[in-house]
């Protein structure tokens, strides 16, 4: 830009704001300092990578469905079901805060495990630390060829 200096440290914090989510504002004269604004996000989601699918030999029409999902700092699931799968959850790092629909809100630790029946609202889903990951092992045990999330 003509009229601009921008020093290599002002660049690469703006760049660094830039990968973050935040929006550096532009360089201010040097009795000023330069400001970065923050921008309002929301939480970020869930990953979820799923890793064996097999149809139950012994129960036709069934789908075993296992996956780890793992949440970052400050994360949250948007409600959603699970259709008419039998869901088992086992907290593999971090904390969770758990709750559907009708239940109480509660909260899971490394080591803990919940089940939700077939057709459950899962209301809440989120890691309770905005600055540790978490990170759950789940089970799915579903009809054959239905999704294993659903948003609402």
């Amino acid at each position: 830009m003509i009229g601009m200096r921008v020093s290599g440290a002002v660049l690469a914090a703006g760049m660094a704001a830039g990968a973050i989510g935040w929006t550096a504002t532009a360089p201010r004269p040097a009795d000023r300092p330069a400001v970065a604004a923050v921008t309002w996000q929301e939480p970020p989601e869930e990953t979820v990578t799923v890793l064996l699918e097999q149809a139950l030999p012994n129960v036709p029409g069934k789908t075993f469905t296992s996956a780890i999902v793992d949440f970052p700092a400050g994360s949250r699931a948007v409600p959603h079901r699970h259709g008419q799968a039998f869901v088992y959850a086992y907290v593999l790092d971090g904390a969770v805060r758990s709750q559907l629909e009708g239940q109480p809100v509660q909260t899971y630790t490394a080591g803990q495990n919940w089940v939700e029946p077939p057709g459950a609202h899962h209301v809440l889903t989120e890691n309770t630390s905005s600055t540790q990951p978490a990170k759950l092992l789940v089970v799915f045990v579903s009809n054959t060829g239905d999704p294993i999330r659903v948003a609402d």
